[in-house]
């Protein structure tokens, strides 16, 4: 059984602690993108949640970046942070039609994410999932769950998830319920616990046991000891996707660059 591929990265790249600790003294912002998809595999965007990018900067964020690595995108605010989420038909296709095709191979997963207060109702639940198209532009489409309320973790759920083909985004987090169950075929977790007082984010020894889990999970296992719902999805290899996000910030290129290193990787000093 081949292993998925693992990608390991932070949410955006502007951001000014990161021009003290991260970048060059001196180096451009306007090639910080260039600088940090050169020591990173991936990136989450935030800004594709607040408004509409052009078409036009999702082909530029395209040229500035090294072959194999990839964007997610998180949707809309508009097509999610509603009490129908049928409703947002709109907003969806308007998100999907904005230009994400010209990423091209490098347009990963896309994040939808519920608001914290979002109850599970599975009627409504199942008439979203079947917006979410396959494909934009001949370019298939991956989508991932970001849902936040405590009535998400259970199997009617997981059931409805793995039909669409759905991820959920496993939320490494004090604030939101986790959710480990796989319920697509790719893997896509958020790592919110770093901590400004330790210079990688995280002591350590926490990292050869994060690329531990991100294997297991590439290669079709799970990793021992995640909270579970349901029985084991099928076993399958999955690309991986990583983020350090949140928690103290200032220290996820740290934390995402080390947790590389633990892979095996070298990504550039």
């Amino acid at each position: 059984m081949s292993e998925g591929r693992i990608r390991v990265g932070i949410g955006g790249w502007n951001f000014e602690p990161w021009r003290e600790n991260f970048y060059p003294q001196g180096w451009p912002q306007a090639r910080e993108l260039e600088y940090a998809s050169r020591r990173l595999t991936a990136i989450e965007i935030n800004s594709t949640y607040y408004g509409a990018q052009k078409p036009a900067t999702f082909a530029k964020w395209r040229k500035e970046t090294p072959d194999g690595f990839m964007f997610a995108l998180k949707a809309i605010r508009y097509a999610t942070q509603r009490h129908v989420l049928a409703d947002g038909a709109d907003s969806i296709q308007r998100f999907v039609d904005s230009g994400i095709a010209e990423l091209g191979d490098k347009l990963g997963p896309i994040v939808w994410q519920l608001a914290p207060t979002h109850k599970f109702d599975a009627a409504d639940l199942t008439a979203f999932l079947e917006l979410l198209p396959a494909h934009v532009d001949g370019l298939p489409l991956r989508h991932a769950l970001d849902v936040r309320h405590a009535s998400f973790q259970c199997a009617e759920y997981l059931a409805l998830a793995r039909q669409y083909h759905a991820a959920t985004v496993f939320t490494e987090s004090d604030d939101y319920p986790p959710i480990a169950d796989l319920t697509g075929d790719f893997v896509y977790t958020r790592i919110m616990r770093t901590h400004s007082e330790e210079p990688l984010g995280c002591k350590p020894e926490v990292f050869p046991a994060l690329a531990s889990g991100a294997h297991a999970w590439a290669q079709g296992g799970e990793p021992f000891g995640l909270p579970r719902i349901a029985p084991p999805a099928s076993a399958m290899p999955r690309d991986v996707f990583v983020f350090f996000i949140s928690g103290a910030k200032e220290r996820a290129p740290h934390a995402a660059m080390a947790l590389r290193r633990a892979l095996g990787e070298a990504p550039e000093a």
